[in-house]
């Protein structure tokens, strides 16, 4: 098949709008995962995510659907930047605690 036959085929336009919908899907997918984290943190972590992060079995359904609708990329890039936000937050939590106030 020629090039010119080929780009006739396939057009060579972005379509933003169906970009944004997936977007939007999987902002809120990783949402709904990451509520469902805060919401059952007092439970046993026992299921392993990317990135070393742990997770309550009662997340797995949500988190299934985060993987499902984010690409691999992105779900790495969340965990990453959700552990390191926990990891700040426990050490500002801990410094509170040995100041003596």
């Amino acid at each position: 098949m020629s090039l010119e036959a080929y780009a006739s085929q396939v057009p060579d336009t972005v379509r933003t709008d169906v970009l944004s919908q997936a977007r939007l899907s999987c902002y809120k997918a990783r949402d709904a995962f990451y509520a469902c984290l805060e919401k059952e943190s007092n439970k046993k972590p026992t299921e392993i995510a990317s990135v070393g992060l742990l997770y309550p079995v009662e997340c797995k359904k949500n988190r299934e659907e985060y993987v499902k609708n984010c690409r691999p990329t992105w779900v790495k890039h969340f965990d990453r930047q959700f552990c390191g936000k926990k990891r700040t937050q426990r050490l500002l939590d801990d410094n509170e605690s040995r100041r003596g106030f």
